[in-house]
């Protein structure tokens, strides 16, 4: 690291748990954000300050007004951009050493298992199933954490399965695919602008701890929030020996 790189991220070295070598290792770490909507903006936010070196980005959608209620990465004047490109901006505004690749289109699952590859953590901020399961049959075919969130109406949870642990359960352990989910949308069902930024900065937190290897991470258990009553409750997570994926 340069001289601008120690002052910039000296909070972080001043931390025991992270110290030079901690930051060092962040900041040669490349992170893959699928979706830059309510939860992909406090982790892009969040990865981009905290100097993790290489961000993707993927999102085929583009900014609409109703975003702006939550989705904290975009601005007014980032309306009808695509919030991939809407995101670099913002980030390179925070942070210009980040190197931020975008990803506008929808990738197939071929072209997903490329970027997952070549990352060295993935967050799953997307906001339907098939994605989730996508990410989570490919991140354990390719044995990488994937950190996992979920928020609509008043209500988040979150997650982490790291397939380089072979005790580690899946999403489809979690969330059986049974091909007739319902979905739960935000256009539909509304959500609580400060629930995404809850749930978003824990994924953020989660993944530098990935990236870092410190601390303990959400493996083997799930945290659900209910923003309504400012509670949280912890689950335990098992592998599923029947499941279809990692079973």
């Amino acid at each position: 690291m340069n001289d601008n790189q120690l002052l910039r991220y000296s909070r972080h070295i001043l931390l025991p748990q992270v110290e030079y070598a901690g930051q060092e290792k962040l900041t040669q770490s490349h992170a893959l954000v699928v979706g830059a909507g309510g939860l992909g903006s406090p982790v892009a936010l969040y990865l981009a300050a905290s100097g993790v070196g290489k961000l993707t980005i993927c999102d085929f959608d583009e900014v609409d007004l109703t975003n702006l209620q939550r989705q904290i990465i975009h601005t007014t004047q980032s309306v009808g951009i695509n919030k991939a490109v809407s995101a670099q901006q913002t980030l390179y505004e925070i942070n210009p050493e980040v190197d931020v690749k975008t990803v506008e289109q929808k990738s197939t699952e071929a072209e997903m298992t490329v970027l997952v590859n070549e990352a060295d953590v993935v967050i799953d901020c997307s906001d339907n199933f098939a994605t989730r399961y996508a990410l989570n049959r490919i991140c354990f075919a390719e044995k990488k954490p994937l950190v996992s969130g979920a928020a609509v109406r008043f209500e988040g949870q979150i997650t982490v399965f790291d397939f380089r642990d072979d005790a580690s359960p899946c999403y489809h352990c979690l969330f059986p695919d049974s091909g007739d989910d319902q979905e739960l949308r935000c256009a539909d069902n509304g959500v609580f602008s400060p629930l995404v930024g809850m749930i978003g900065t824990a994924q953020a937190a989660e993944a530098l701890k990935c990236l870092m290897g410190i601390g303990e991470s959400l493996q083997g258990r799930l945290m659900l929030l209910d923003a309504l009553t400012a509670e949280w409750r912890t689950i335990k997570l098992s592998r599923d020996p029947a499941c279809l994926v990692c079973g």
